[in-house]
């Protein structure tokens, strides 16, 4: 089961949407459950170089099958899996990345944002997904 477009496309618009109330804007990307992309938005003023981000949070997240920061326990230095961060063509073990389930809790994508803070990118995510921002 993979995440349809117009569910995608959703997520999107809700994560665009509280991007504009919080005046940063963002790159989103929602990748279906292999983090094969699905839908993308680069809003107006984004910083380039957050689009692979994006795209890695949201990658990092279907593989680890949780939110991308979680990823960060592992591969930071001293951590049980150092350097984790660099398998798969590159994770991203920062906020922003958080799975997308079906109504069963099957995992069927994930989505990605950045262009803000971490903790700016993890409140746009959570808003994306319909849960509230921290």
């Amino acid at each position: 089961m993979s995440i349809k477009l117009d569910a995608a496309q959703a997520a999107i618009e809700r994560a665009r949407a509280h991007a504009v109330a919080i005046g940063v804007p963002m790159n989103i990307a929602v990748v279906d459950g292999g983090g094969h992309l699905v839908a993308f938005a680069r809003m107006d003023g984004a910083i380039l170089g957050s689009i692979e981000i994006a795209l890695a949070k949201a990658k990092t997240s279907v593989l680890f099958n949780g939110p991308s920061e979680s990823l960060w326990e592992f591969c930071k230095p001293g951590g049980p899996a150092p350097a984790t961060e660099y398998t798969n063509g590159g994770l991203i073990p920062y906020a922003g990345g958080l799975p997308l389930r079906d109504d069963n809790a099957t995992l069927v994508g994930a989505i990605g944002v950045s262009g803000g803070v971490p903790a700016q990118d993890g409140e746009v995510a959570r808003i994306a997904l319909g849960k509230e921002a921290r």
